[in-house]
């Protein structure tokens, strides 16, 4: 599927979010989050003045807010919080910064409308958040999901080989390549303001980060986990974003539940 993505097929993802089942009990809500679109995910019963901004995977070339309502419903669900899920324009027709900016425009639209929020992020989406919590300071927790932070095209983690047997998709050549598309020309992927492992991480909020073992993008959970002191769950023998399998295998189920449970008390609940 990223490999379509990469090969320029944006229609590739239009199934991704079947592979989550439906949560019940939740309100689906389009909006314009300061121009960026985004959707609430609001289960019912809700906590007010809580709620949690998301930004989808993809690789910068793909997903959407219908490919991952599903799975951030059930966070939504469980955490007992909305869910604001805010999508951001795609490279390679807009490159870096647009990315940012949009993630960050979505975060502060939700954030003065909101007592308490968190941040999440799946994949592209997490190391997205990170970026808008070093620019955001207020964020009560970041809750990352195998989350791609290394934009370095040299990729040194050594994840990619010890996972080639089991992770046949992130190839070092395949993510070279989304970030040949997402890096306009002469911008450095060890920019602070684009790789947040030479960013200063001290100001960040509470981290919590899952992936899978499997998964060649591993290390840089590993790494950041390394970096902040963050919480790090490792599933065994699961793959990247194995959490959007939510509703269908108990592991994914078992994920979620533990992001909720861990996010709650970050929000005051």
């Amino acid at each position: 599927m990223y490999a379509r993505w990469a090969a320029g097929d944006m229609g590739a993802d239009d199934q991704w979010g079947d592979v989550t089942a439906e949560p019940r009990g939740l309100d689906y809500t389009e909006v314009s989050a300061g121009g960026v679109p985004a959707m609430w995910l609001s289960p019912h019963g809700a906590a007010p003045g809580r709620a949690i901004v998301a930004l989808h995977g993809g690789g910068f070339v793909g997903g959407s807010l219908y490919t991952h309502r599903k799975m951030y419903g059930h966070l939504a669900k469980a955490a007992g919080v909305p869910v604001l899920l805010a999508t951001y324009r795609l490279a390679p027709e807009f490159r870096w910064p647009a990315q940012i900016e949009d993630a960050v425009t979505a975060y502060r639209w939700a954030a003065a409308r909101t007592e308490t929020v968190a941040l999440a992020g799946d994949s592209s989406g997490g190391g997205l958040a990170v970026q808008v919590a070093l620019r955001e300071p207020g964020a009560a927790a970041l809750l990352l999901l195998s989350p791609w932070i290394d934009i370095d095209p040299e990729q040194t983690a050594t994840s990619y080989e010890e996972n080639a047997a089991t992770d046949l998709v992130f190839t070092r050549p395949m993510v070279r390549e989304l970030i040949r598309q997402y890096l306009p020309d002469g911008t450095s992927g060890l920019a602070p303001e684009v790789n947040a492992f030479h960013a200063d991480l001290s100001g960040l909020p509470p981290v919590y980060v899952q992936c899978g073992s499997d998964e060649s993008g591993r290390g840089d959970s590993e790494r950041l986990a390394k970096l902040t002191g963050a919480r790090l769950d490792v599933f065994d023998g699961q793959l990247h974003t194995f959490q959007m399998a939510a509703g269908r295998a108990p592991v994914a189920g078992e994920a979620i539940g533990r992001l909720a449970a861990w996010v709650r008390p970050k929000l005051g609940l």
